[in-house]
């Protein structure tokens, strides 16, 4: 299995393409996010009220008067901030949850418009990634952000609070504060890298263990399991790296804060008691500056906190490199132009890039082609000719880099998504059955088709008799179904027909059948798809001698347009089939 190599595109700055800041989550989940916008400084209040509270009750024993008033507003205070802290308990993880949830709906339909392609630069383990650990990490970065900045309001509130009490005591606390500050800086900057660098290579993981499981035959076969995990494993060093690198930062730094937060409070202590020996503050003043220079010193003790800010910074700057890929955009006609699927390929040019070459490779040169409506066209060639690349074009599942393509005189680009998917249907070698069941997966591109229309389309592609044979037919649960590869492609012949599109491309949608099978499937479509226009890859001469013409692609241009019988005397093109085949005169 061969490396697949992890793209990285920059997104824009100051542009939120994930949808993860403030006004994203006021629109995602109002309520949770006023609440947890009212919990944060309603914990800020409660704590810097608390430290006054408590010097007042002192104040009240000391001189004894009455603590009744005191005691009431203590307990209101110590009542604001157990509210706030269990408002924010639960709103913060269901805002993250909820922004999770929409980004994640974002992110798989980005990736689904991308498709597969030129478009799309990024590995398919890559991508799971940042669906699945890069999202989370971004969804989180308003609530950790708001307890941030609760944070620091709060310790600005005790700064504030010791100055009011008596400017030499706020003079002693920032003395210590600024070197706290660096450290933070130092640790945001380096934490941020680190966590990007720790995502990076866990996607490349992700992406090699992919690779791998789509090839997990064929590590079988060869016997390579060993010498496949020692690949997929190789970048575990340099994920190691990064957390150990993460790690000895937040040591570091806590490090740092827990030596430097006991000399600040004995130097605001110290002046504190200095104050009260001189009798320029009561002693309930004192226990206050006490509490407020542990508020003060709580944001340098938010090193959790932050490490939650730079975790979401990093998942929000992947998750808004994949966002910032453009993908092709629909037009806007809804109505599909009068016609019976003409196809035009004009002048279309495909290239692409290739790891290792600083030129790109042309796939597709200049390619004009007219498939005429109800005709069924044939497209021949070696393998690398541009067959599939061809197809795809038609319906927009690739884009040329050059030319355009037209159904019934209108270019597809002009067509909204929904009408150029009901105008040209495909059948692929591989199909994925989509759906909770049989029927709805046969129905998957034609939603709310009826039982009728589907069986029908299902005796069409052969495939009636055996779904008829399963314990529930057509109700038979797609979950851990195991069907043959030629039972599998029968179904995806008959999705493709039950959409009742104007033109249906068949890419080498028949390679896993039997020739008998194969046979009866083109002499069936002749008949039940009279008028019906159909692009068919073909890589067996039998599906070549059922078409009306052969368009033959050779080095990505077309070399030769016929008939099969008329084209079977060149040896060149006899070579393309491998397989013995019957004359070409007598399969029709």
């Amino acid at each position: 299995m061969a490396d697949v190599p992890i793209a990285t595109q920059t997104a824009p700055k100051r542009v939120d393409r994930t949808g993860t800041g403030f006004r994203a989550a006021l629109r995602t989940a109002p309520g949770a996010t006023l609440t947890l916008a009212f919990a944060v400084p309603a914990g800020s209040i409660a704590a810097l009220l608390l430290p006054a509270a408590v010097a007042g009750s002192v104040d009240a024993v000391v001189r004894g008067d009455s603590a009744t008033g005191p005691t009431v507003r203590l307990v209101a205070v110590l009542a604001l901030g157990l509210l706030a802290g269990v408002l924010a308990e639960v709103a913060g993880p269901g805002l993250a949850a909820d922004l999770t949830a929409r980004l994640r709906r974002r992110l798989a339909v980005q990736v689904t418009d991308l498709g597969t392609g030129a478009r799309n630069p990024f590995a398919a383990g890559d991508v799971t990634s940042r669906l699945v650990g890069a999202a989370p990490d971004a969804a989180g970065l308003v609530p950790s952000l708001l307890g941030t900045l609760g944070a620091l309001v709060t310790s600005l509130g005790g700064i504030v609070a010791l100055a009011l009490i008596d400017p030499w005591l706020a003079v002693g606390f920032l003395g210590g504060l600024l070197p706290g500050l660096l450290v933070v800086r130092l640790f945001m900057t380096r934490a941020t890298g680190l966590f990007t660098d720790y995502q990076v290579v866990q996607s490349g993981l992700a992406a090699r263990l992919t690779d791998a499981l789509a090839g997990a035959r064929t590590i079988r076969a060869c016997g390579t399991r060993d010498r496949e995990i020692t690949r997929i494993l190789a970048p575990l060093p340099e994920l190691s790296a990064a957390g150990h690198g993460l790690w000895r930062a937040q040591r570091n730094a806590v490090a740092q804060v827990l030596l430097l937060a006991p000399m600040v409070e004995l130097t605001v202590l110290s002046i504190a008691g200095w104050l009260l020996a001189e009798g320029r503050i009561p002693p309930g003043q004192l226990v206050a500056a006490a509490g407020y220079a542990a508020l003060g010193l709580g944001f340098l003790e938010q090193v959790e906190a932050l490490v939650g800010v730079a975790h979401a910074r990093a998942g929000r700057t992947r998750a808004a490199e994949l966002l910032a890929v453009e993908p092709a955009g629909y037009g806007t006609a809804r109505t599909l132009p009068p016609g019976r699927g003409e196809l035009t390929f004009r002048r279309v040019s495909v290239r692409v890039s290739e790891p290792g070459r600083d030129a790109e490779r042309v796939v597709l040169d200049g390619i004009d082609l007219t498939v005429p409506a109800g005709a069924c066209v044939a497209l021949v060639g070696a393998s690398g000719s541009g067959k599939s690349t061809l197809a795809a074009l038609a319906g927009r599942l690739r884009e040329p880099d050059e030319g355009e393509v037209l159904l019934d005189g209108m270019p597809v680009t002009r067509l909204a998504r929904g009408e150029l998917r009901r105008a040209i249907a495909y059948a692929f070698p591989r199909p994925v059955l989509v759906g909770a069941d049989l029927a709805g997966a046969l129905a998957y591109g034609r939603p709310g088709a009826d039982a009728e229309t589907v069986t029908e389309a299902a005796r069409m592609a052969f495939a009636d008799d055996f779904v008829r044979r399963l314990p529930a037919g057509y109700a038979t649960r797609t979950q851990g179904l195991a069907l043959s590869g030629g039972e599998v492609q029968r179904l995806g012949l008959a999705r493709a027909l039950v959409q009742d599109a104007r033109v249906l491309v068949l890419d080498d949608a028949t390679s896993g059948l039997d020739t008998v099978t194969e046979h009866h499937i083109h002499e069936a479509f002749r008949a039940g798809l009279a008028g019906r226009t159909r692009l068919v890859v073909a890589h067996r001469a039998t599906a070549a001698a059922g078409a009306d013409f052969v368009a033959w692609l050779a080095a990505g241009r077309i070399k030769a347009i016929g008939t099969h019988a008329e084209l079977w005397s060149d040896p060149t093109y006899r070579a393309i089939f491998t397989t013995r085949t019957p004359d070409p005169n007598t399969t029709r």
